[in-house]
Order: structure tokens, then sequence, then C-alpha cells
């Protein structure tokens, strides 16, 4: 029995067509995988890359690979998989009278009625659930970490309500990735982690700023607060001041994991990954146009590729 062929009326804007949620998944399963945002891959991307740079940089810091690491880094990636659909359904939930007055989003499964909220809200313990199973696989500092990281997320679907910098608060919660897999290495948080943790925030000003350009006119017109609509046509020069701090505090996080043990081919390595990031991140500015909401979500979603480019670069340093 084939699935039925989804309708306008059941997908969701802003996925890109032929996802394989609206053509593989049972037709039972698809709305609780949008409200998951299986469709989206894009911001599991964007919570895994600085867990595996925080734990590629502890390597590189104590030059002592080890068989865990290996499980470390998969459990990331079905953690980051499980926390970012239980976090969106959270999102979900508490933003569905305002998803409902917003053009993007009121396709979503919750303001279009696919979706109880007592549903999704079984729906988003089943996946914290199973996340918290692969978190106690961890060393207990990092499972610590992991229980706290649960703050930083349940407040930032509220900060657009009381701040004009709610990205601050996703970027607290989707780097918290870089100080947890390096805890679940090293058993132990060091400055490193830290400095990487503050790039990984910088980034995150950086791409949701842009992403956050889609939905300016709706938000200003029900008082949705961000820093599309604080710095309005002073975005690209904000842009460049996150830039330069994404470099920066990268490349010090690197100076600091890198010089105690590792080979100075291996710093210079190392450092080459956040100096590309930022060639990439520079490339993004030539192209964005703040008025564009395609143009926007292009250059949102090429942020994996620019998370990818400084591990590349960790890992030569590993290897050097």
């Amino acid at each position: 029995m084939t699935n039925p062929t989804p309708t306008p009326e059941t997908q969701v804007a802003d996925a890109a067509p032929g996802n394989w949620v609206d053509t593989l998944a049972p037709a039972f399963a698809r709305p609780y995988l949008r409200l998951s945002r299986a469709d989206r891959p894009i911001g599991t991307w964007l919570l895994l890359l600085p867990c595996w740079w925080g734990l590629t940089l502890a390597m590189l810091y104590d030059q002592s690979p080890r068989w865990e690491d290996a499980w470390i880094a998969i459990g990331c990636a079905l953690g980051a998989f499980l926390m970012r659909g239980a976090g969106c359904t959270w999102n979900d939930i508490t933003d569905r009278d305002i998803d409902a007055q917003v053009a993007r989003t009121r396709s979503r499964p919750i303001p279009a009625g696919q979706v109880s909220v007592r549903g999704a809200v079984i729906w988003m313990c089943a996946q914290a659930l199973l996340a918290f199973c692969i978190l106690l696989t961890f060393h207990p500092a990092a499972i610590l970490l992991g229980v706290l990281a649960l703050v930083p997320v349940a407040i930032y679907p509220f900060a657009k309500r009381f701040t004009w910098w709610p990205q601050v608060f996703l970027g607290l919660a989707f780097n918290w990735g870089a100080l947890l897999a390096w805890t679940a290495h090293r058993g132990q948080l060091d400055a490193p982690a830290v400095l990487l943790y503050a790039a990984g925030i910088a980034w995150t000003l950086y791409y949701d700023t842009i992403y956050a350009h889609q939905d300016i006119e709706d938000d200003a017109l029900i008082g949705v607060k961000s820093t599309a609509r604080l710095f309005g046509s002073n975005t690209p020069q904000w842009l460049r001041r996150f830039l330069v701090a994404t470099v920066g505090l990268m490349g010090l996080a690197v100076i600091f994991a890198a010089t105690e043990q590792a080979s100075v081919l291996a710093l210079v390595a190392a450092l080459a990954g956040p100096w590309a990031m930022g060639w990439h991140m520079a490339w993004q500015l030539r192209g964005l146009d703040i008025d564009n909401p395609e143009k926007c979500m292009i250059l949102f979603r090429a942020n994996r590729d620019t998370g990818l480019i400084p591990l590349i670069f960790f890992v030569g340093a590993l290897l050097a």
C-alpha cells in the first residue's frame, strides 16, 4: 500500500519539496516527524557540529584518543537528532498561538490541527527520554551537563517575548554540546571548551539573525522580538561582528587546546579551521539580501557546510 501524496495543506511551508518525511514516512507518523523537524535536517547539523568540535579539540588537547570516543561521536549524533526533535516540539507547543499568525509557520502540525497539544507533549517526552538513555552512557560529569542543558532549552521559546536577543538563548542551547562532548572525553570541563562554546554562540547569532529575517514583517505585526528586527538595515554590520567573534574565539580555543601537547603542525592545521570557516561566513555576507526570504533560507542552510569546515581541519590536526 502506497503512502498518500502530501498536499499543500499537510506539508510544512519551509520544508524542502520531496523530503523523505513527505514521501517515504508512514502517513500516521508524518505530523510527529514534522514536529521534530525531521523534514529539515539543518537544525540537527547545527546542534551536532559543536559536539564534534568539542570532542575533536578535547582529543587534540590531551592527545589521548580512545575507542570510546567513537561512541561519544555516535551518541552525540543520535542525541542531537532526538533533542533537536524534542526542543522543536517544545517550541511548537509554546509558540502554537504565534505560529498560527505567521505565514511561514501556520502550516506546522499543531496550528494546522494535525497534532493535539497532548499528543505533542507525549512525543516530546518520548524523544527526551530516549536521549537521556544515551546520555547515561557518558561520563557522570557529562551527564550533569546534559541535564543542565534543559535550562536554556526550556527558556528559549519564551525569549522572543521579553528580549530583543532571543538568538543568544538559542546559542546557549544549540552549542551546549561543545561543553558536553569535551567533558564526555576528558571527564572535566576545561577553558578551551568554554571558549569554543562562546564561539558557537557567536556563530548562532550570525546564522539565526539571517534566518529571522524571513519573518521580520509578521514578527513586527504580532510583537515578536528578534535580532533581525533589532538590527534592521544594519544587519550586515552586526553579522561582520559576529563573524569576527566566531573566528577569534574559536582561534583562541584552538590555541589553548593545542599548545600544550600537540605538534606545531597540528596547531597550524587546527588554526586553519576557524580561518576557513570565517571565509565561508564572509562568502555568505557577499550574497546576503535581507529583503529576500528565499535567499535568507538558502544562506541559513549553508551553515551546515560552515560548521563542517573547522571540523575537517580539527580531524586533520589529530592525524598530523
